[in-house]
């Protein structure tokens, strides 16, 4: 990809790319015929330019700050390239955008104005208006709406004296009015594309937060230019993209600007349309999260056991004999995980055996492929070429399922902070149950998270705290400059908080986190403090600690409080099984973490286990009375791996006491 990016920013490279590949299908919508209605590359070019011109016309200045309220579709391009094409910054976010994110982050992001995409987007803004005095103008997407008013003959903004909110205008009407002023000459755009710098940001992602101040994570034209420049996968003018992550992370945005760059087309679906737009897509690439490729496996499994005898007999005969060949071919090619190290005679074995398992399953393999397993790669429309999921672990299992039956799995490693590639795993070095090896012009270091001892370069095998230094480091989060410091050096090492080990296959693997962060397999970022600290406030609870991360759900590690329950025990061991007070917690938990006390419907505890000990200062707990993550997770792993055995959802069962080792 490298050679084909020249473009200093991504306003170039949207010029860039409209001059290339002008006519070709850039963006695609579903519409109520289940069809999808494209727009090219130079027209969505002409598009944003006319958008711009409107925005500048507005009063939009150089390097202002722009919101947008949308999820997946054509106009949320359309809107970012009038952003950036007149010089300033996106800051977006979804329509399931909270009165409290809205209260938050418009005001603190200093956006001038803000794109919605529906009549109930806007109610939310209208609702909030009273503390969004930066806000000038409002901009509906939907065509086919009402608005509370229009922009008057001039195409300015006029204002509701009474409620003191922006009369609404369309998007549609903003385009036009920049057409007008186009043809009359005006040729702002050019000029303000001209005077973008490198180092002016493209964009401000809030990241999720409970507390009500979520971190504005800034990036800059350089940091995506570097993705686009280094991401090692091979795209191309005849590749169909299927976007279904929300359109505004990190994560999905390269690829956005990957198949811009590369003049691929990209088509919007969501997770209620994925298996149909599949088959009607029929795409070569996806970014997808692991709750996607869990969902799809889930769904084969069952279908598999709903099957006949015969069915399930043909499938497990033609996976086993995939799974043996592909890992045969794997450890030929270097590509099987190694962790620690094989000594001559272990690769010796293992090159013996692997070589077995290829003479002996490869004709049956051959054969069951093009029966079976063919069948079920047709589920994604027959013509993928790979999928790259991010935003959380990939379950091993999972990962190994379909690279065994040639859906390849390209897994990711990143973070908003860092644009957010720091990995990424190719075709040629596939090393299932890895992220995949470092991109170029990145460093990474290891630090051991008891001694502190850096480790540069990584030794293999040996496991760290993960820092990295490279083009793709954010430029800091916004007006926070104290968070900033506490995470990013000023020699440029940005701490992940994720923990790593160098493979001897030269990949990085993830084996867990020390940040507090929790992400879930869909993707959904969680602090756990502010969880913890209102279950901490109840008299039935002296200690809890959240725990979650790759999981569906949150569950939490709960010590009971011996004074409020001594009736069931005099000791924690003993209230840890009885079955009375895990119920009177269980309910406790339930009133307080819900919806109506401001939490969210991803940040509801479903399942909960009791300890039975209490926190110690050496050992679970620092010096500062702070709980080490680290150490509760490794000493009661049995018991946060019990939360989620065997569920897909939540459901009550007897207590369950960790064993002391």
């Amino acid at each position: 990809m490298s050679s084909k990016v020249t473009a200093k920013n991504l306003a170039e490279l949207y010029y860039d790319s409209a001059m290339k590949y002008g006519d070709r299908p850039a963006f695609g919508t579903r519409n109520k015929d289940k069809q999808f209605s494209t727009i090219n590359f130079r027209d969505v070019y002409e598009t944003g330019v006319a958008l711009a011109t409107g925005l500048i016309d507005l009063g939009l200045e150089p390097r202002d700050h722009v919101a947008v309220l949308s999820d997946n579709r054509k106009e949320w391009i359309i809107a970012n390239y009038g952003i950036l094409l007149s010089g300033a910054a996106d800051v977006p976010r979804g329509t399931d955008v909270t009165d409290g994110d809205i209260r938050y982050i418009l005001p603190h992001s200093d956006a001038k104005m803000v794109f919605v995409e529906n009549e109930a987007t806007l109610r939310k803004i209208e609702k909030n208006f009273p503390y969004l005095n930066n806000i000038t103008h409002v901009i509906l997407m939907d065509g086919d709406s009402t608005t509370n008013g229009k922009s008057n003959s001039n195409g300015k903004m006029q204002v509701d004296s009474k409620a003191g909110i922006p009369k609404t205008t369309k998007m549609a009407d903003l385009i036009e009015k920049g057409k007008r002023l186009r043809e009359l000459g005006d040729r702002t755009v050019e000029k303000r594309v001209a005077a973008i710098q490198s180092d002016d940001l493209f964009t401000i992602i809030y990241t999720s937060g409970t507390t009500g101040e979520p971190k504005g994570v800034m990036l800059t034209h350089a940091n995506m230019i570097s993705q686009l420049r280094n991401i090692p996968i091979d795209i191309g003018p005849k590749d169909r993209f299927l976007s279904i992550l929300p359109v505004w992370h990190s994560f999905e945005r390269v690829f956005q600007m990957g198949t811009i760059a590369m003049g691929a087309s990209q088509y919007y679906t969501s997770v209620r349309n994925i298996r149909e737009d599949l088959s009607i897509v029929k795409p070569t690439f996806m970014a997808s999260a692991p709750r996607l490729w869990e969902s799809l496996y889930q769904g084969i499994q069952s279908r598999i056991q709903g099957g006949s005898f015969i069915k399930r007999t043909l499938f497990n005969a033609a996976y086993g004999s995939a799974l043996r060949v592909q890992r045969s071919l794997h450890f030929f090619k270097g590509n099987r995980l190694d962790l620690n190290g094989r000594s001559l005679a272990q690769s010796i074995t293992l090159a013996v055996s692997s070589l077995f398992s290829i003479i002996v399953f490869f004709i049956p393999y051959l054969i069951l492929d093009a029966i079976v397993l063919k069948k079920i790669r047709q589920a994604t429309g027959g013509k993928l070429r790979g999928s790259v999921s991010g935003g959380g672990s990939l379950p091993f299992h999972i990962d190994e399922f379909f690279n065994t039956i040639r859906i390849p799995v390209f897994e990711g490693y990143g973070l908003t902070e860092t644009s957010p590639g720091l990995a990424f795993r190719t075709p040629k070095r596939l090393v299932v149950g890895s992220v995949g090896q470092v991109l170029p012009e990145t460093e990474i270091l290891l630090k051991d998270i008891e001694t502190g001892k850096v480790l540069y370069p990584p030794k293999k095998g040996v496991k760290g705290e993960i820092y990295v230094r490279g083009p793709q480091i954010m430029k800091g989060y916004y007006k926070r400059p104290e968070v900033t410091a506490k995470v990013l050096s000023n020699d440029g090492w940005f701490n992940t908080g994720d923990l790593g080990i160098m493979t001897f296959n030269d990949t990085l693997k993830i084996v867990g986190r020390t940040k507090e962060t929790i992400v879930l397999l869909n993707g959904e970022n969680i602090e756990p403090v502010p969880i913890e600290n209102k279950l901490i406030q109840s008299p039935f609870i002296d200690h809890v600690m959240i725990v979650g991360q790759d999981q569906k759900f949150l569950g939490a590690l709960i010590l009971p409080s011996l004074e409020k329950f001594a009736e069931y025990g005099s000791t924690y061991e003993e209230l840890a099984t009885s079955r009375a007070v895990q119920e009177k917690v269980e309910q406790e938990v339930k009133n307080m973490i819900r919806t109506e006390n401001g939490f969210k419907s991803f940040e509801k505890i479903v399942e909960v286990r009791l300890l039975p000990k209490t926190f110690d200062v050496g050992d679970e707990l620092s010096a500062k009375l702070s709980i080490k993550r680290h150490v509760i997770t490794a000493k009661y792993q049995s018991l946060i791996e019990s939360i989620y055995e065997g569920k897909t959802q939540g459901s009550s069962q007897a207590p369950q006491v960790y064993a002391r080792r």
